[in-house]
């Protein structure tokens, strides 16, 4: 009467016994997976572009003239197009001075 059944194992236990092993496979994988991203993450953070340098709000960040020879040599306007708005920068004092 000891060994009838099979050691006790019927379709039940042989479910049971599989979905055990599935859960226990996962749960395994799952844990590394979070452990290696986390000891990724302990690390320094990743080099991004450099931050601004403080603006001083004290005095404007380029004056006009240099604005405009900055247009001029990255070809945004031509030679005739910056003596002029030059010109009319030096004579007038600017935009705002009426």
């Amino acid at each position: 009467m000891m060994y009838w059944n099979g050691h006790g194992m019927n379709g039940w236990g042989f479910g049971f016994m599989t979905v055990g092993m599935v859960l226990f496979w996962a749960l395994l994988v799952l844990g590394i997976v979070v452990l290696v991203r986390h000891l990724g993450r302990t690390g320094p953070p990743p080099p991004g572009p450099p931050a601004p340098p403080p603006a001083d709000p004290g005095r404007p960040r380029t004056d006009p003239e240099q604005l405009l020879a900055e247009r001029f040599a990255r070809g945004e306007i031509d030679a005739e197009e910056y003596r002029h708005r030059l010109e009319t920068l030096r004579t007038a004092g600017g935009p705002g001075s009426g």
